[in-house]
């Protein structure tokens, strides 16, 4: 079952080939809020409602499947080197684990997942890298454009799975699902040294159309390409899921989750889990105007924004004093 949510039409529920409006339902927010204080599942709480009229996804315009009231109560963040890529680069890292003498602190930080970060139901693995995005201001409805700020070297896109929550009235982190997202870095920035991470992360992200709801899938292909004035000019698989990543999903959000700020009630977090494909690692430099495109059978429709570069910024933003 999939949730996305139509502009000018509302919540639509998509089982199979079917899609339907969602009856007397403001939001994917209220149906997990109304979900949680009436102790159902999402699935029950939907058949509670009712289905309407059939929607066409594929002529769809979307807005963002979930958000909150107050833009500043919807949580952006993610981890990161958590995916083992394909079977030769993950024999190739190892090999590199094995003999390496002096690794770099990401190295170390992929070592520790790989040994730490699956442990076993109710234990606590390997921490991982961490980082914050935004808040729901920062985030971009499918369909519309990533914009790179002026100080951006690159604007770049990650395709990766992001998790939603809702956390509940006695601070319960409560999963809606899972959705395809574009965590949109600049990489340029980031390669100049590891601790320019947070720089690199320009705040803005997408994530939609479509809300996966129950379990995540072990092992999820995709595909993530760049077109340039409407011709493909790169284009490349992408695997994630537990069965391609050195880190459990509870680990992750275990480690999110275990700070007292991110169970505030009724708070929304998208938690983007990592990816280990991008353009940048290929040579492309990103160009204004051209699209992303994110796409993986598991998640329906797939995930577009353009590109939108900022002019170049000079001097620095004055801060006045009261």
């Amino acid at each position: 079952m999939h949730l996305s949510t139509v502009r000018g039409a509302g919540v639509v529920v998509r089982n199979g080939d079917e899609a339907r409006l969602l009856r007397d339902t403001a939001s994917v927010h209220e149906l997990a809020s109304a979900a949680i204080a009436g102790g159902r599942s999402l699935a029950a709480e939907i058949e509670r409602r009712g289905l309407g009229e059939t929607v066409d996804l594929s002529r769809a315009t979307f807005d963002l499947p979930v958000s909150h009231p107050d833009p500043g109560h919807l949580h952006l963040t993610g981890t990161g080197l958590t995916h083992l890529g394909s079977a030769a680069a993950r024999d190739a890292m190892h090999a590199k684990l094995e003999s390496a003498e002096n690794l770099t602190d990401s190295m170390k930080m992929f070592r520790m997942g790989i040994e730490g970060g699956r442990p076993v139901p109710g234990d606590v693995g390997a921490q991982p890298e961490w980082f914050y995005k935004g808040n729901g201001h920062a985030a971009v409805a499918p369909g519309e454009a990533l914009e790179a700020p002026g100080f951006a070297e690159d604007g770049g896109e990650e395709p990766e799975i992001a998790g939603i929550y809702l956390i509940g009235p006695d601070g319960t982190p409560h999963r809606i699902g899972w959705t395809l997202g574009n965590e949109f870095s600049d990489h340029v920035t980031e390669r100049v040294n590891y601790l320019w991470l947070a720089h690199s992360k320009l705040r803005a992200a997408s994530f939609g159309p479509e809300i996966l709801l129950g379990d995540l899938p072990p092992d999820i292909r995709g595909t993530s390409r760049i077109l340039r004035g409407g011709e493909v000019i790169w284009e490349k698989p992408f695997l994630s899921g537990e069965g391609n990543m050195s880190h459990t999903i509870a680990n992750l959000e275990h480690h999110h989750f275990k700070y007292g700020i991110f169970r505030h009630p009724g708070d929304l977090h998208v938690h983007f889990f990592g990816t280990a494909t991008l353009s940048f690692a290929d040579g492309v430099k990103t160009e204004d105007g051209d699209l992303f495109e994110i796409e993986a059978a598991d998640f329906g429709q797939p995930l577009r924004n353009g590109l939108r570069l900022q002019p170049r910024t000079e001097g620095a933003v004055r801060v006045h004093p009261l």
